[in-house]
C-alpha cells in the first residue's frame, strides 16, 4: 500500500494547492529536495538506455535551529540553502518534489460505497471529516484512494484518507519558491524512502522478505518495516547524530559548528573513538533493538530478515557490524546508487559518501518516472 501525496498548486499568489492526489503521472521531470534537521540535498534523475543516471546534486549546509524536529523554523534561512544548492547542482528541472514527516500526516482506513463517483466520494468525506481528522477542515489538506474491495463489509470499498496541516504544505511551498523552485510534489517520507528502497531490494542477500529500514538523522531516528517491498510500519522516536555532536562539545569543549566540523573532518584526539563513538555506536544499536521489540509487539511478527541502515549517522564505520553482532540480524548500509550511472560533472566519490542519507531525496526524485 503506497501513499503518495502530490499537492497542485494553482496559483502561487492564491495559495490554492488544496488538493493532495495518489499516484498521478507526473509527466515534466521533477527534482527530489529533503529538506532535514542539518542539510538541504537535492537530487536529478534521468533514465538512459533503460539505467538511471544521477543528473545533479549537492548537498548545502544548514544553519543550526533553522529546521527542528524536521518543522522549518525559518523559512527565508532554508530557501536561501536551497538557492545556493540550486546554484551548485544546476539541475535541468525546475520543479521539485518534497517531502512531510510521517508524523506530519494523518492516514485513516475507511469503508465507503463502491457505486460513488470520485466527486461524490470526495464530497462524502469532507461532509464526514470530522469524524477522521482533528482539525478543521479549513486547516487542512486532504486526499483519498481506493484501495480495493473491503475485507470488512461487503459490496463496499477500503478507501485510505490522507490529511496534512496546511501549514506543514505551505511552508515548503514557500521555501522553494525563495530557492528558485516550483513545489509540483508533496510526498511522505516513508514513502519515498519506500520507492528508493526498490532500487536496493534485488541486492540485498537471501532475497528478505522482511527488512527494517533504519534512518538515522541528525535529532530523528525513524524506523520503517517493509514486507515484500511494501511499509507495514513506522515509527519515529527522538534520537540521532546530535546526540554525538553534543557528547563532542561537552567533552573537548567546542561550539556546537566547531563540533560538527571535527566530526566531519575526522581530527578528534585519540580517545575519541574508545570513549565517545562506541559508546554512541553501542547507544544507536540500543535504540535499534527498542524499535524492533515494539514493532514486534504490536504486530504479528517476532523477527526481520535484514536490517538496513540510511541516515547520516548509518556511514560510522564498523556501526552495520556492531549492530549485526548485538542483533544477530543480517546488516547493511543503504545504497540506492550502486547500479546507477553518474553524469560527468557529478563527484561519485561525495555522492556515494552521503548515499545512506540520499534515501529519501533518492525516492523524490523517482516521482519523475511514476
Amino acid at each position: 500500500m503506497r501513499v503518495d501525496l502530490h499537492f497542485n498548486w494553482i496559483d502561487k499568489h492564491k495559495r490554492e494547492l488544496i488538493v493532495l492526489s495518489f499516484g498521478r503521472k507526473q509527466k515534466s521531470d521533477l527534482i527530489g529536495l529533503d529538506i532535514s534537521t542539518t542539510s538541504i540535498k537535492l537530487l536529478e534523475l534521468s533514465i538512459r538506455g533503460g539505467r538511471y543516471f544521477v543528473e545533479s546534486y549537492a548537498s548545502e549546509a544548514l544553519p543550526l535551529g533553522v529546521v527542528a524536529e524536521k518543522n522549518i523554523v525559518d523559512v527565508e534561512a532554508v530557501g536561501e540553502a536551497i538557492h545556493r544548492a540550486v546554484a551548485r547542482a544546476k539541475p535541468g528541472a525546475s520543479q521539485a518534489a518534497v517531502a512531510v514527516s510521517g508524523s506530519a500526516v494523518i492516514t485513516k482506513l475507511i469503508d465507503m460505497d463502491a457505486d460513488l463517483s470520485d466527486d461524490e466520494r470526495e464530497m462524502q468525506i469532507r461532509l464526514d471529516a470530522d469524524q477522521y481528522i482533528p482539525y478543521p477542515l479549513s486547516e487542512v489538506n486532504l486526499d483519498f484512494e481506493v484501495q480495493g474491495p473491503s475485507t470488512v463489509v461487503p459490496g463496499r470499498v477500503s478507501v485510505l484518507l490522507a490529511a496534512s496541516r496546511t501549514e506543514n504544505i505551505e511552508q515548503r511551498v514557500d521555501v522553494l519558491e525563495i530557492g528558485g523552485l516550483a513545489a509540483k510534489v508533496v510526498d511522505v517520507e516513508s514513502y519515498a524512502i519506500e520507492r528508493a528502497f526498490g532500487l536496493i531490494i534485488d541486492s540485498l542477500p537471501d532475497s528478505p522478505d522482511i527488512v527494517a529500514i533504519v534512518d538515522i538523522g541528525h535529532t530523528m531516528t525513524t524506523l520503517n518495516v517493509l514486507r515484500h517491498g511494501q511499509i507495514v510500519y513506522t515509527r519515529e522516536q527522538v534520537f540521532g547524530g546530535k546526540q554525538l555532536t553534543e557528547e563532542i562539545q561537552r567533552r573537548y569543549g567546542l561550539s556546537a559548528e566547531e563540533a560538527n566540523r571535527s566530526k566531519q573532518e575526522g581530527n578528534l584526539p585519540d580517545d575519541y573513538e574508545p570513549e565517545v563513538l562506541i559508546p554512541f555506536m553501542d547507544s544507536i544499536a540500543q535504540q535499534v533493538t527498542r524499535s524492533l521489540q515494539f514493532f514486534f509487539s504490536s504486530s504479528q511478527y517476532n523477527d526481520v530478515d535484514h536490517i538496513l541502515l540510511a541516515g547520516g549517522s548509518a556511514s560510522i564505520p564498523g556501526l552495520a557490524r556492531l549492530i549485526q553482532n548485538k542483533l544477530g540480524n543480517r546488516v547493511s548500509v543503504a545504497n540506492p546508487f550502486t547500479n546507477m550511472g553518474f553524469a560527468h560533472q557529478i563527484d561519485t566519490n561525495a555522492i556515494e559518501n552521503d548515499a545512506p542519507a540520499l534515501m529519501i531525496a533518492c525516492g523524490l526524485a523517482l516521482r519523475s518516472f511514476d
